[in-house]
């Protein structure tokens, strides 16, 4: 199981434009405004300002998903976390909130109504919980 990564965005919620050129980035790795600008101009149905894409990157870089440094002629941006630890963060952020605004009456009642392959999938993770923290104590 991979820990949750040391650095966490100041804010987790991303709008749509946000999300589209941070997922532009993750599949380029390391970008410069022109990179994710062509990239979004490839569709020929879409129209955005080069000027709105850099906002766009320095808002994201503020909000501490992404590390931008001066190259030779231009800035570069790369994320500062993975696609999937950004996943993880978010999947944790929902439970941690799930969790705090529920009581253990309808975290029941929502188990409960889940499916039985849904169900499947909180047995399996329960189980890897278990020896997770086994392995844990045994290092100990």
């Amino acid at each position: 199981m991979v820990p949750l990564p040391e650095h966490r965005p100041h804010n987790l919620s991303l709008g749509p434009l946000e999300a589209e050129i941070l997922d532009i980035i993750y599949d380029l790795d390391e970008v410069t405004v022109k990179d994710v600008h062509d990239r979004i101009l490839a569709d020929p149905d879409r129209e955005l300002a080069y000027a709105s894409v850099t906002t766009v990157m320095r808002r994201l870089t503020k909000k501490g998903w992404l590390d931008c440094d001066k190259g030779d002629r231009a800035f570069r941006w790369r994320p500062r976390i993975s696609r999937e630890q950004a996943q993880m963060l978010k999947s944790h952020d929902r439970l941690q909130h799930f969790l705090a605004v529920s009581s253990p009456d309808v975290v029941a009642a929502f188990a409960d109504s889940l499916d039985v392959d849904s169900l499947d999938r909180l047995d399996a993770i329960a189980q890897r919980i278990q020896a997770v923290r086994r392995q844990r104590e045994e290092q100990s």
